[in-house]
């Protein structure tokens, strides 16, 4: 086994880059990790009200306790595969498990584009915000893109240090931005409208209203980044413990605190007025109530708030997305510089400078050319989205699979009796999320837009298996050790 402590055996710098630090994050980093990639803040602020807006409907609150026990449910599967497999690789080494090389490969693909969609579209929305908060304050207006790029050189030097260094500022920033949403829920329900304390929004009938099913795709979205505490396996303490706690407890908090917040914005304005409200005055409604209750400093510090709440995103994000490349070059899927990481510090630097390079030109190619950067937020946003639903859906089938060839002496109910309606109802959502595209996107009905991404992901898709059957017959030695992880370093360590 590579280790980064055969460092001092004289046997060269390439035994210690071939893995990530081990043992640096606990439970509660993992945790920080996944939530900040969630990203609460502006989820609260941005996605309630504009699904809220959107669709008309009101069940929001049971909607987020639903999915909450559906990706619970998934998790049963999920975490269960990770105790036989601590892998960066995530979503690949899965699918490639469970379903084979051929199907692994371009999970790959489709997860790099996902997770990129992710990490460079908050960016956009990040600057904007940015601009416009030190507009209101100074009376200058500084274009978006210079908060942007300042964000950008921020993530891109955390990209290359510590992963703990990374984990400790998450949770600083994730814990101040829970803590205003939880003010600002305070203030909601100590101050409901003449409906009271009113539980309408939570009733389960409202999941069966004609059209909730964009409300469920949207809300779905809300949620992305959950998933990844298996990417940081292999630098977890105990990860048969850790990942398994974390994946959980993310789930449940996420789920919590989004319910908390759609309820208490029902509460604060009545059910009856919450699409109203949520109408006239969209991703200003959790900040016009907040001022309400506690006055504009506080607002303000609100607003700085979901502005870090996007950073935060943005470095999980970075972080998952170098992971991923490292996986992939310590494999030798793509070229083996990204499967090598920092001696100093042990982060996959290649893979995160790539990362930081392509994350680079986007916002530039979005500057120069003029375009919208609010659009470009959710295109990105909903293409990330869309595609780690999709990776869901396929991780839930490739689990079955596995179990199916190799219980593993998990339980039935690791196996198969949570995995298989995991299965079935993401299959059910990821369809609605692409039949629906539109709705994600905020496009007109017939927007080529919503008929290009699908295609894009198509695309990536068919190339990733082509290169999977190249690699079977040109490089069978490569091929053999799809979806090893940390075993693929070690064979071709001892195959030298």
């Amino acid at each position: 086994m590579l280790t980064r402590e055969s460092g001092g055996s004289g046997q060269g710098p390439d035994r210690i880059a071939g893995a990530l630090a081990a043992n640096r994050l606990g439970a509660p980093s993992v945790v920080y990790f996944v939530m900040s990639a969630a990203a609460p803040l502006t989820v609260v602020a941005g996605v309630l009200p504009t699904a809220i807006a959107a669709t008309g409907i009101t069940g929001l609150p049971i909607a987020f306790i639903a999915i909450g026990l559906v990706l619970a449910l998934f998790s049963v599967g999920y975490v269960a595969m990770a105790r036989h497999m601590a892998n960066a690789g995530a979503f690949y080494t899965y699918i490639s498990r469970g379903l084979g090389r051929p199907a692994g490969v371009p999970a790959a693909w489709v997860a790099i584009l996902a997770y990129n969609g992710l990490a460079v579209g908050a960016f956009f929305m990040l600057g904007v915000q940015t601009s416009a908060l030190l507009e209101g304050w100074l009376g200058t207006a500084v274009p978006w893109w210079v908060f942007a790029l300042l964000a950008w050189a921020v993530v891109a030097a955390l990209g290359v240090l510590r992963v703990d260094v990374n984990g400790r500022l998450l949770a600083v920033l994730l814990t101040a931005e829970v803590a205003i949403i939880l003010l600002f829920n305070l203030g909601d329900l100590i101050n409901p409208s003449p409906a009271g304390l009113t539980l309408e929004t939570l009733s389960p009938g409202l999941l069966f209203t004609e059209g909730v099913a964009p409300l469920i795709v949207i809300a779905t979205l809300g949620f992305v980044g959950f998933e990844a505490a298996v990417v940081f396996s292999e630098e977890s303490r105990e990860p048969r413990r850790t990942v398994p706690l974390a994946t959980y407890a993310s789930v449940a908090i996420i789920a919590g605190l989004y319910a908390l917040s759609a309820w208490a914005l029902s509460v604060a304005t009545g059910p009856a007025n919450l699409v109203a409200a949520a109408q006239k005055d969209g991703p200003e409604m959790i900040f016009v109530l907040g001022g309400a209750h506690f006055g504009s400093v506080v607002v303000d510090i609100a607003r700085v708030l979901f502005i870090t709440s996007l950073l935060a995103a943005c470095i999980s994000f970075h972080n998952t997305i170098a992971r991923y490349l490292f996986a992939l070059g310590r494999e030798r899927i793509i070229p083996a510089a990204f499967g090598r990481t920092s001696l100093r510090t042990g982060a996959p630097r290649t893979a995160s400078i790539a990362q930081s390079t392509l994350a680079l030109v986007v916002i530039l190619a979005v500057w120069l050319l003029g375009a919208d950067p609010i659009q470009a937020f959710f295109v990105g946003g909903a293409t990330g989205g869309a595609g780690v639903l999709l990776l869901l859906f396929v991780t839930a089938v490739a689990v079955i699979a596995f179990f199916a060839r190799e219980p593993s002496g998990e339980s039935l109910w690791h196996r198969v009796i949570a995995p298989v309606p995991a299965a079935v109802i993401l299959a059910v959502m990821a369809f609605i999320a692409f039949t629906n595209f539109e709705a994600l996107l905020g496009v007109p009905e017939g927007d080529p837009l919503a008929m290009i991404i699908p295609l894009v992901y198509a695309a990536v898709a068919v190339i990733g298996v082509v290169w999977a059957l190249i690699l079977r017959s040109t490089q069978p030695g490569v091929y053999a050790l799809v979806g090893m992880g940390a075993k693929a370093a070690t064979a071709k360590e001892s195959a030298r």
